[in-house]
């Protein structure tokens, strides 16, 4: 599945799901885990660990990605180059809360945009295209 395939289908998905499901299951077949699996481990992670105060679903969603593929000592430093890109990617926030523009009234990246930059921020960060 190309970059572009994967992020389409996360953002397909997220119909159906919070934004750290959509994640996840975008890296399914990379991933050796059921959709269900992945969808129950990512159940307690959508608006922003569910109160929209804590860190974006999509993007832990991408740092668990990279701590289910990483081998031991690197999933560290690929949340480390993850978290920056998913921020640059979405306007300067990583908070669902700033996100969504809750306080401000400007909506900084929609959930559908922060599940594709959370895609291409893992695949990146993880060289999977």
């Amino acid at each position: 599945m190309t970059l572009e395939e994967r992020m389409d289908y996360a953002e397909r998905r997220k119909s159906e799901m919070n934004c750290c499901q959509a994640v996840l299951v975008a890296f399914a077949d990379r991933l050796g885990k059921s959709e269900a699996e992945l969808i129950r481990l990512g159940s307690g992670f959508g608006a922003g660990m569910g109160t929209m105060e804590g860190t974006c679903g999509a993007l832990v969603g991408a740092v668990m990605l990279s701590s289910l593929v990483s081998p031991d000592g690197t999933a560290m430093k690929n949340s480390r180059a993850i978290m920056p890109r998913f921020k640059e990617l979405c306007g300067g926030a990583t908070i669902c809360r700033e996100l969504k523009g809750i306080d401000t009234g400007k909506v900084l990246c929609s959930c559908e945009n922060c599940v594709r930059n959370a895609v291409r921020a893992a695949a990146e960060a993880l060289a999977e295209y």
